[in-house]
């Protein structure tokens, strides 16, 4: 009777085949994680974030796009997607199974701008974080910041011209009290939302839609974003009361997609209270309840 001999490479490897399977399945079984950040944002603000999703995902490949950093977050939004784009395509191509987007305040614009305009893209769930994807109508701290003498009442005569539309947030500045100055005026959240018809909606509405989910958080205590609920696509009318998302124009009449999703029950949203601005990516908390379970 004759017994097979094994070489000590082939021993080694039957020894060592289901710690290489496991990393094997542990790396692959989790898609790739894109995170774009907000106004005045860089890199160093979401280490937290990728050190959670690290923790909880090990081996997920996760991408913070390094660009349009601080104060050049305040460029033309239109500009840093057609940027953001390049640098985020090619990690869509190598993963075969789709990726997810996980985007922070303005970068939760550019994100659904960039959902809408790329016809091939593989995003398996957008994630945006605390984002004013109704738009923004407050006096924060951030709008002081730029233009100290500014009130929100007034806010509109130095963005709603050729000049303000060279800063990102007077591009997504939304005011209720002068709506067909913002429609006019406004050269990009009223296209993103197709609360101005244009000649693309058909094709961005079908682009935005290869997405599987779309999970929106945000909360009442948040400080920034204003209303609160915008990052839940509510917003004011002209009285300043909150109408919900259901009640948007832009929702019943589906311009960009948004109803079909809720009807496909691909729309999550979580709310939380007690979480400021600036706490939403580093809230462990807020992750566990409201991210995690997206990113598999």
């Amino acid at each position: 009777m004759t017994s097979k001999v094994r070489t000590p490479t082939a021993a080694l490897l039957l020894l060592f085949l289901p710690v290489l399977l496991l990393t094997w399945t542990r790396v692959n079984g989790y898609r790739p994680v894109i995170i774009v950040h907000g106004i005045f944002d860089g890199p160093k603000q979401f280490q937290k974030l990728v050190l959670f999703i690290n923790k909880t995902h090990p081996g997920t490949e996760v991408t913070m796009v390094d660009m349009y950093t601080h104060m050049s977050s305040l460029k033309p939004l239109w500009k840093q997607v057609q940027v953001f784009r390049q640098a985020i395509e090619p990690i869509m191509r190598k993963a075969t199974d789709g990726v997810h987007l996980l985007c922070f305040s303005q970068g939760g614009l550019i994100c659904r701008a960039l959902l809408s305009t790329m016809p091939n893209h593989n995003v398996h769930n957008f994630i945006a974080l605390s984002s004013p994807l109704a738009g923004q109508y407050g006096e924060t701290d951030y709008l002081h910041r730029l233009f100290p003498d500014s009130a929100k009442e007034t806010f509109f005569l130095v963005c709603y011209n050729r000049i303000g539309q060279k800063v990102s947030i007077c591009q997504y500045w939304n005011d209720p009290h002068h709506r067909s100055s913002y429609l006019k005026n406004s050269k990009f959240l009223p296209l993103l939302n197709g609360d101005t018809t244009h000649n693309n909606m058909t094709t961005w509405k079908e682009n935005f839609l290869r997405i599987k989910k779309l999970v929106l958080i945000g909360g009442p205590d948040d400080g920034v974003i204003t209303p609160w609920q915008s990052s839940h696509f509510g917003f004011y009318d002209s009285k300043e009361h909150v109408v919900e998302m259901r009640n948007q124009e832009f929702y019943r009449n589906d311009t960009f997609g948004l109803k079909t999703l809720s009807a496909r029950g691909d729309l999550s949203m979580c709310l939380r209270p007690g979480v400021k601005h600036i706490r939403w990516h580093s809230n462990f908390t807020v992750f566990t309840d409201c991210i995690e379970k997206w990113l598999t």
